[in-house]
């Protein structure tokens, strides 16, 4: 089962490296993976997706918070958070193309960031579904590059991953 987990940590070099490094030690794939400072320069927001059973989650997150350098773990729960992914795709495309992929992206709600006589890149945001979905229309036309973003996650409502917050 994948798990998001959101984890603050202190915000310097080789926090990153650590963290990765737990994921490794204990054999488990990192599916996706997004770092980004919070409002407090300080401290940073990683976000990782990981395929595991409870068990393992459970042994991760204990094993987390043995780290100095994280200040805060919670898993998110499946329907109580909000996540999304960012995507560059760059296609190939030419005069008689070029209006079918515009249309393809509109219907995903992308947009075109880049056009070239012979290349149209697009950007998407949304779920690893949507992204999926949209690369695998697009795939005919030849894709040339694409560029993914990890999974980035918030809670809910008024649910908050804070350093005062006293819950998990």
């Amino acid at each position: 089962m994948k798990h998001n987990l959101s984890i603050l940590v202190e915000n310097h070099s080789g926090v990153l490296a650590r963290v990765a490094n737990l994921f490794a030690r204990r054999g488990f794939n990192i599916d996706s993976l997004a770092v980004g400072t919070t409002d407090d320069a300080k401290i940073s927001r990683i976000t990782v997706s990981v395929i595991a059973n409870e068990s393992e989650i459970d042994q991760v997150l204990k094993q987390l918070y043995k780290l100095p350098i994280v200040l805060k773990v919670k898993r998110l729960e499946r329907d109580a958070h909000i996540s999304r992914e960012l995507a560059f795709i760059k296609v190939t495309c030419n005069d008689q193309t070029r209006t079918s992929i515009l249309q393809i992206a509109d219907i995903f709600r992308g947009h075109i960031v880049d056009v070239s006589t012979s290349t149209a890149t697009i950007e998407i945001s949304g779920d690893s579904d949507k992204i999926e979905a949209l690369k695998n229309l697009i795939a005919p036309f030849g894709i040339l590059e694409m560029v993914r973003t990890g999974t980035i996650a918030v809670e809910r409502g008024e649910r908050v991953l804070s350093l005062t917050d006293t819950e998990n």
